[in-house]
């Protein structure tokens, strides 16, 4: 895209959130902090139980430079989720909803507590259906919900993202676990089977101070494909990243097909300290995949790091071992800033997938409980067998969420 219509694109993009900005702003001043408080987006029945609408909207801006013409410059919707929900506190809840713009189911599951059925005993509670696999905190944190607009990269390339299966939780006030059993997802792909598990202990658990340490892991045997002419082919892996951009398909760094997988190891340490209106986030992930042919198993690993300050003195919220947003107090809304590092080493041996290392700045203006905008800027470095490739992004995203 020329740069006089790149420019355009970003004035009229930005424009439209200053009107969206304004109307809520407006929608404030007149008495209605929380502008979708009084949508009729849920029912309450009698016997305590809720069902009501789940809509996530997302549209974004990615702007690169720098980046020898690898990128081309996108603006469109991010994702288009709609859904239900039904919940009866202490008894059940389930949750099915669709994304419009990839195409793709996303949580489909029925919880159960246990304590519905044992009394006053809390065992936990038992989930069957689709949804998130534990290893990756930021990558099992809701969409709508993270600091930055895209995961860091060891998130993206470690993560196993969501499966259909069974899997058991049970959360106290200072710690929580987890154990699971997942096959494909519903969109067929994936086959295999994984057992995963994940553990945490929150030895500081206050409403605006929080310390949570945790360990997930798990153990996917992938299942080789029968092609067209009834050959069975053998079960393959691959892990790549994007630069923190989700509105490209084009990867920096990239083990390419690995074949032959007999199983791969995958592991998470997450960490979070939230103290008022500061915070610090990291994690370490690494993934080993050993082969069924006897070739040297394949290791990757990395890490990031974040901090965060909320200008308007809250705090970044936490319940159930995971984060989710700042809740303004005031009409006008919450301003949250943060910076991160993160870096993925997919190099092992033959497999020379390269290096990448990012920086992030961040910013984001929450309004009401349903409305946000965000802004980041990415400075990327990648070198994959002797490419160098150093990319800058401007990223932008409104997002209404329900």
């Amino acid at each position: 895209m020329p740069r006089r219509s790149k420019l355009a694109h970003v004035m009229i993009t930005l424009a439209a959130w200053s009107a969206m900005t304004l109307w809520a702003a407006g929608v404030a001043r007149a008495g209605n902090d929380d502008w979708l408080t009084d949508w009729p987006t849920h029912a309450q029945l009698s016997d305590g139980t809720d069902i009501g609408l789940i809509l996530r909207y997302q549209y974004d801006v990615n702007d690169f430079s720098h980046d020898d013409g690898k990128f081309t410059d996108a603006h469109t919707n991010r994702r288009k989720y709609l859904g239900l929900y039904v919940k009866k506190p202490g008894v059940y809840d389930g949750t099915l909803y669709y994304d419009f713009q990839s195409r793709q189911w996303q949580d489909a599951f029925l919880r159960l507590q246990t304590k519905a059925v044992t009394g006053d005993d809390d065992f936990g509670a038992i989930r069957f259906g689709q949804s998130k696999t534990p290893v990756s905190f930021e990558g099992v944190t809701t969409s709508t919900q993270t600091t930055f607009i895209e995961l860091a990269l060891p998130s993206q390339a470690v993560y196993e993202n969501r499966r259909i299966g069974v899997d058991w939780a049970i959360q106290r006030t200072h710690w929580l676990a987890s154990l699971g059993y997942y096959s494909h997802n519903m969109q067929g792909k994936d086959p295999g089977h994984t057992l995963a598990a994940r553990a945490a202990w929150v030895p500081i658990h206050q409403a605006t101070h929080v310390l949570h340490l945790g360990l997930a892991v798990s153990r996917e045997h992938p299942y080789g494909l029968v092609n067209a002419l009834g050959v069975q082919q053998p079960a393959t892996a691959s892990f790549k990243t994007t630069p923190e951009a989700g509105l490209t398909t084009v990867t920096l760094v990239s083990s390419g097909t690995l074949s032959g997988v007999d199983h791969i190891d995958r592991l998470g340490l997450e960490g979070l300290w939230i103290d008022g209106p500061w915070s610090v986030q990291s994690e370490y992930l690494q993934a080993q995949t050993t082969f069924d042919t006897g070739k040297p198993h394949y290791d990757l690993s990395g890490y990031y790091v974040y901090g965060t300050w909320v200008l308007t003195g809250e705090s970044r919220q936490y319940h159930d071992g995971n984060v989710s947003n700042v809740i303004p107090s005031r009409p006008w809304g919450a301003v949250e800033f943060a910076v991160r590092y993160s870096e993925l080493d997919l190099n092992d041996g033959t497999v020379l997938g390269g290096k990448e290392h990012d920086w992030t700045a961040g910013a984001n203006w929450y309004l009401g409980t349903h409305l946000r905008f965000q802004a980041n800027y990415i400075r990327a470095f990648s070198d994959r067998r002797g490419l160098v490739i150093n990319p800058q992004v401007v990223e932008l995203r409104v997002e209404v969420f329900i």
